[in-house]
């Protein structure tokens, strides 16, 4: 079982609503280890929630030499308030794109790796193997790629690690890394025509929203990542208009460096929002770097056609992916962030890929993994 080309594979999978919320990836995710299945991969499927499944597919994996790990997620982003002029869940092919939500973020890019990881192993499985990680909820904050984490599954070893989020092909070798809190403040509801009988929380949080807006992090620079980042990007409080609030509550979104901490993050805004409000983790995941100079970033370059003396190209990455939970689990080995999907499109109407950049990821990912078996020993400086 297997399609004519990565093309109609990627309709395929945009056929498959994979709205997060509520995600139901567990359609795809059977479909997708039945095809890995027909092609001589071992499959193992992990719960997530309710009709919400992780694939992890591996063939040639011995324990001797650790593999290679190719990541993405079957979850997409809702469709949005705004009309759209091509059908979502359709995958239309039109003027050299492929449009659909998850056509670029990042439907296109798992077809790359299926594709990839099947044709290079069709003679021979390469030393070492391949493993793929296929996950649920990774949109909200990798949730999916935690919950394999925190329940203990067993994901062996890894040499390098390939995230095939959008990047238009051009390869990243690192990301920020991200903390999300929620902030809430308490207050006593009274009458709105006698608020002296109140205690108004939406008051306590707006104090607390005009001090994040400015907020410094006092962190140096990082080479790989630029400076910290911070946005208040949610807002709830009452509920309705003559009554004072007793509850209100935010979010805040962090990208971090690796030039300062999270705790230290955490203390210093405490401190400085005060007593009037509580602060609760979210997500807490660290910024992914790899070593320019690692062999295997060198030979994803030299496949890419990258010269990093121009210094042309992104290094850097400031959305976040599951990529910093198994560069973390697999003790920071060498990871780069490589897909067909075009950056700007991810969570936008009418979402597109080329469908020459998609065909183009199959080529860039099957030579990637063929060069990880040709190294002699797997491992990475």
């Amino acid at each position: 079982m297997f399609f004519e080309d990565v093309i109609s594979l990627t309709q395929k999978l945009i056929s498959f609503n994979t709205v997060n919320p509520e995600g139901n990836e567990d359609d795809i995710a059977r479909f997708v280890g039945v095809l890995l299945e027909s092609h001589g991969f071992k499959v193992d499927y992990q719960k997530f929630e309710e009709k919400r499944l992780s694939v992890i597919a591996e063939k040639g994996v011995d324990g001797n030499r650790p593999p290679i790990v190719l990541t993405g997620h079957f979850d997409t982003v809702p469709l949005g308030e705004k009309p759209w002029k091509e059908e979502p869940f359709l995958g239309t092919l039109k003027d050299g794109k492929i449009y659909g939500r998850g056509s670029s973020d990042m439907k296109g890019g798992l077809a790359a790796m299926i594709c990839a990881a099947v044709q290079a192993s069709q003679k021979s499985t390469p030393p070492g193997g391949i493993r793929l990680i296929f996950t649920a909820a990774e949109e909200p904050g990798c949730h999916g790629a935690l919950h394999l984490v925190e329940t203990g599954y067993n994901l062996g070893m890894a040499g390098a690690i390939i995230v095939g989020e959008p990047t238009s092909n051009t390869p990243a070798i690192g990301h920020k890394g991200a903390l999300y809190l929620n902030v809430s403040a308490s207050g006593k509801t009274a009458h709105s025509s006698m608020p002296e009988l109140g205690e108004n929380a939406i008051y306590k949080a707006a104090r607390a929203i005009t001090k994040i807006e400015n907020f410094q992090f006092r962190a140096d620079l990082d080479d790989l990542h630029g400076f910290p980042t911070i946005n208040v990007g949610l807002v709830k409080g009452g509920k309705n208009l003559n009554s004072v609030p007793d509850h209100a509550e935010f979010t805040i979104d962090i990208r971090s460096t690796s030039k300062i901490k999270h705790a230290e993050i955490l203390a210093r805004l405490s401190k400085e929002l005060g007593n009037e409000i509580k602060i609760k983790k979210l997500v807490d995941l660290p910024p992914v770097s790899s070593t320019e100079t690692s062999s295997f970033i060198q030979s994803v370059y030299a496949v890419c056609g990258i010269d990093p003396e121009k210094g042309a190209h992104q290094k850097s990455l400031p959305y976040m992916t599951d990529g910093a939970v198994l560069h973390q689990l697999y003790g920071g080995v060498p990871t780069v962030i490589l897909g067909p999907g075009q950056p700007e499109m991810a969570h936008q109407t009418d979402e597109f890929c080329y469908i020459d950049k998609i065909e183009e990821a199959v080529r860039i990912y099957k030579n990637i993994i063929l060069k990880y078996g040709g190294i002699s020993d797997g491992k990475f400086s």
